[in-house]
């Protein structure tokens, strides 16, 4: 099973990729950056972390893999937990995890994970075939060369028989240095302007992003994820476990309970799904016992009424 493989795969679509009961990769966007010592635009990225602390299956992962593998959700399930187990093992005996081109996990001095990012792959989609570009600055010694080695190509020169146009040629050579001057000028100009316009798109779209994620209260601001139709012959879970659809998770608990009244008028089974790790409240189209009746209702969730709803499988 490649799961650092499927593990890439979601980065690109989603903030928050979880492997049960070992931790999350999650991505905050960068905008476009300008290094100064070395004159060097960037591209706006995802920036990678790893967070231990969030091990909740939300069944993003299992799913996909799932799907992927042609397997059950038990099966892959199962699977996931003795690979997790395998990684463990290798952490304690002080070993490093290597996750692809998403980066490695080892152990540090207390006992933590700790994960250095690969950045080899940016995987901000908006950004896809963008490279970082180097702009040499025009300095005062250059022109200066400039000016030299133009004088020379024009030479000043007095002669008894063509003082006309040993008059003429001084007038030449300076509107020649002015010329050159002016040229400068524009070059610096236009680099100067190019720079103003990516740090403000830079800036404006960063601010696009916080808005909607204020707007729409949610900690996922996540693309659909386009999966084929599940096999029916995965295996009922245990009646302890509950299985949400989530229909959003809102920072104030009473926008959740007014979410919940608003699907039951609209006849869902509506139900409070709990705080997550992030003190977000969390709002549920419905919950089902079995995971093969929630993976059916989910599918028809989003594909006629929100892409962005997903299965939350809690024991």
């Amino acid at each position: 099973m490649r799961t650092e493989h499927y593990i890439e795969e979601l980065l690109y679509r989603y903030n928050c990729v979880v492997i049960p009961a070992f931790g999350a990769f999650l991505t905050q966007k960068r905008a476009a950056q300008l290094d100064e010592n070395t004159n060097t635009f960037t591209p706006p990225s995802k920036v990678v972390s790893f967070n231990q602390q969030v091990k909740s299956n939300d069944g993003l992962l299992v799913t996909y893999i799932a799907t992927a593998e042609k397997s059950t959700y038990e099966v892959v399930l199962e699977e996931l937990t003795k690979e997790v187990e395998h990684w463990n093992r290798m952490l304690k005996l002080g070993q490093k995890i290597k996750f692809g081109s998403v980066g490695e996990l080892s152990l540090n001095q207390d006992d933590k994970i700790e994960f250095i990012p690969a950045n080899k792959v940016n995987y901000l989609t908006t950004s896809f075939g963008l490279s970082s570009v180097v702009a040499s600055p025009v300095t005062r010694e250059v022109l200066k060369e400039e000016v030299v080695t133009l004088e020379q190509e024009v030479p000043f020169i007095i002669t008894p028989e063509r003082r006309r146009e040993t008059t003429f040629r001084p007038l030449l050579k300076y509107a020649a240095v002015a010329l050159l001057a002016i040229s400068t000028g524009l070059t610096g100009l236009r680099y100067y302007n190019t720079t103003v316009a990516m740090q403000e798109i830079a800036q404006q779209e960063a601010q696009e992003q916080i808005s909607r994620s204020i707007q729409e209260a949610t900690f996922f601001n996540t693309a659909p994820l386009e999966l084929p139709s599940l096999s029916l012959d995965i295996i009922a879970k245990p009646a302890s476990q509950e299985h949400f659809v989530i229909a959003g998770a809102f920072r104030i608990e009473k926008n959740a309970n007014r979410k919940i009244e608003e699907l039951k008028k609209e006849g869902y089974n509506a139900s409070y799904a709990g705080v997550n790790k992030y003190g977000l409240h969390q709002v549920a189209y419905a919950s089902f016992s079995e995971v093969n009746e929630g993976l059916k209702f989910l599918n028809k969730i989003k594909t006629t009424v929100s892409a962005d709803a997903w299965m939350l499988s809690v024991k």
